[in-house]
This record gives C-alpha cells, sequence and structure tokens, in this order.
C-alpha cells in the first residue's frame, strides 16, 4: 500500500501527466493531503536530469497544476464557508488539520499561502480556509502565484541540478527524499508541540 506514496513508484507509474495531475490534488483538494508533494517535485526533477522526461515541460506544468489547484481549493471553501468546521472526520477529511492550519492562518496571514506551499497537508488547507475567511480573491491570486511559482520551479530545478552534477547521486536519493520529508513535516511537528503545551498549561 505504501508503494502508492512512494514518489519514484508513482512517477515511473504514472508519468508526466500524473505528476501534474497530483500536484493539482495536493495543492487544493482536501482529500489530497496525504499525497507527497516536496518529495515528488525533486524525484520528478531527478529523473528529468535522467531523460525521463523535459525538465521545463515539468515545471510548467506543475506550476500551472498548483496555481489552479490552490484555485480550486479558495472556490471551494468560499462556497462551503464555515459550515466545514462542523463537518465530520472521514477516511479523507480530519478537522485537526483543518484547525491546525487555521491557526497557521491567524498566524502568518496573507503570507500564508505562499508560506503553506512548503507545508504539508497546511499546503493543501490553507487556500480553502482563505476561501472560508473570504480573502479578496485577487489578494489570494498574487500570492497564490508567488507560492506556486517558487515551489513548483525551485524543488524540481534542485532535484534535475543534484541529478547533473553530482555523479551516482541516484544511490543518495531516497536519504535525500527522506531528509526534504523531514525538513517538510518540522513545522508541523512544531506546531503540534506548542498547541500541546498550550493546551497543558490550561489544565493547571
Amino acid at each position: 500500500m505504501f508503494q502508492y506514496l512512494d514518489p519514484l513508484f508513482l512517477i515511473q507509474t504514472l508519468g508526466l501527466i500524473g505528476v501534474i495531475a497530483i500536484v493539482f490534488a495536493e495543492s487544493g483538494l482536501f482529500f489530497g493531503f496525504f499525497l507527497p508533494g516536496d518529495s515528488l517535485l525533486f524525484t520528478a526533477g531527478f529523473l528529468a536530469s535522467q531523460g525521463y522526461f523535459s525538465i521545463y515541460y515539468l515545471v510548467i506544468g506543475c506550476v500551472v497544476a498548483a496555481i489552479l489547484g490552490d484555485s480550486v481549493g479558495y472556490a471551494f471553501g468560499r462556497h462551503v464557508g464555515p459550515r466545514i468546521f462542523v463537518k465530520e472526520d472521514s477516511l479523507f477529511f480530519h478537522k485537526d488539520h483543518l484547525i491546525k492550519t487555521k491557526m497557521f492562518y491567524e498566524k502568518h496571514g496573507s503570507k500564508s499561502i505562499v508560506l503553506a506551499r512548503f507545508v504539508p497537508i497546511v499546503r493543501t488547507f490553507a487556500p480553502i480556509l482563505a476561501g472560508v475567511g473570504e480573502m479578496r480573491y485577487w489578494q489570494f491570486l498574487r500570492y497564490n502565484i508567488i507560492g506556486g511559482v517558487v515551489w513548483a520551479t525551485g524543488l524540481p530545478f534542485l532535484g534535475y541540478y543534484l541529478g547533473k552534477t553530482i555523479p551516482d547521486v541516484d544511490k543518495y536519493l531516497l536519504p535525500i527524499i527522506a531528509v526534504i520529508i523531514l525538513i517538510s513535516i518540522l513545522p508541523i511537528l512544531f506546531e503540534y508541540r506548542k498547541h500541546g503545551k498550550k493546551h497543558s498549561n490550561r489544565n493547571f
């Protein structure tokens, strides 16, 4: 089952179109939070350096998918509104993820649309919350484009650069992916720890 979350397996199985589709789903569809994002883009960039597909098609496709995905999430949030906070947990929806994203959004404001690009789970729910909070669309779109371009360009080109410049880098691909995943989830771990401490203090 876990192989379906392995970026290397997904790319080799689904190809370029599959990568673009996953980026779209993970960017703004609330059931896409469990899909790989950062590691997928990095691995796709590395495979592009090995001739699997064009790095330029990859980057252009992923930038467009990221921006459109966030826009769909925003539209969903505008349509559903605050009702989303009373939605019951299910296989593809966990209210706790929404609450953590709300805390992130309240802390960083509008720029959270850019920052969230680099934080798994938060990345998926941030545009939805922007819609729920009725952020002006043109303001949202500006941050959406900035975040989408930086995220969907930076990670693939990092993988591409390492694949082109470091001999036998494929031997270290899995450890590099593990480091990227660890770095990307650190903000979530810090937020959970901080939230846990506040909750404990309130109990005393």
